[in-house]
């Protein structure tokens, strides 16, 4: 590989890190970590393919108080750069290795979420002494810690041989690449059931059957389908606020049943 490539998968890598904890452009999911994988190897259908296989099984996957989930970013930049880098691993033997890179991943969290609680007691000692931009360091610093327990996995990846890997990989028992294979498919019905579990409410449940009756369509394809789904969330969107509206302008608001729901759903959470 070039220099160029292997800084362009180090940045992404790091990106996906950070990505983990702020959450704002969404580099730590599968679906974009693995697509930006492949561009900078020159893969991009495979990147793609891989991508979309892991987002069904991290679909589930989020941090609820001190409960750390799978680690799907470190997962997703391991698996994609073995799938679209020079050891052309199998889209499955990629999924299959993206399961237990992911609990890994999980490990290093915790030892990086650690080390910030003493840049945390740092911090409150410089908010004492009124240094503020110390406290901006160690702000900075906290995210850079998030981005190198990626990027440093990563990199030690591409340290070994691609003969050593593709060796190693093929040392391993049929029946555990099968069972982690398997169980890639079980964490994907988990993975849906949560979500489900979430939008479990009077007023989403007619979308859900619509979907199951739209995919009956042979002529649909998967963009078609998305299509339709983002119409519908918009038009529901607009209904709801012109509703709102009509409410305000002197008429009464009938209270909405989603807002009930994730009312709900906001004291479950705090009570956990």
């Amino acid at each position: 590989m070039s220099t160029l490539v292997v800084i362009s998968l180090l940045v992404i890598s790091f990106l996906a890190g950070v990505e983990g904890i702020l959450d704002e452009w969404g580099f730590h999911q599968p679906l974009v970590a693995c697509t930006l994988i492949g561009i900078a190897t020159g893969h991009i259908a495979a990147g793609v393919l891989l991508g979309g296989s892991l987002q069904l099984i991290a679909l589930g996957w989020m941090n609820i108080g001190a409960a750390v989930s799978p680690d799907a970013a470190l997962a997703s930049v391991v698996s994609a750069f073995l799938v679209c880098g020079p050891a052309h691993v199998s889209n499955a033997m990629g999924i299959a290795i993206a399961v237990p890179v992911a609990v890994c991943g999980q490990a290093f969290t915790r030892i990086v979420r650690i080390l910030v609680v003493r840049l945390v007691h740092i911090a409150d000692h410089q908010v004492a002494r009124g240094n503020i931009a110390s406290v901006s360091w160690l702000h900075l610093t906290s995210l850079v810690l998030q981005g190198l327990r990626v990027a440093v996995p990563i990199g030690v990846v591409m340290l070994i041989p691609t003969h050593l890997i593709q060796a190693g990989l093929t040392a391993i028992p049929k029946v555990i690449t099968n069972g982690l294979t398997v169980a890639a498919g079980f964490i994907v019905v988990v993975g849906y059931a949560m979500l489900i579990n979430m939008m479990a409410s009077k007023a989403l449940w007619p979308f859900f059957f619509l979907g199951f009756a739209l995919a009956a369509v042979k002529s649909l394809n998967m963009v078609a389908l998305g299509l339709i789904g983002v119409c519908l969330a918009l038009i529901y969107i607009q209904l709801t606020t012109q509703h709102h509206d009509s409410g305000h302008d002197g008429g009464t608001t009938a209270p909405d049943p989603l807002d009930d729901e994730l009312d709900d759903l906001d004291q479950e959470l705090e009570d956990l």
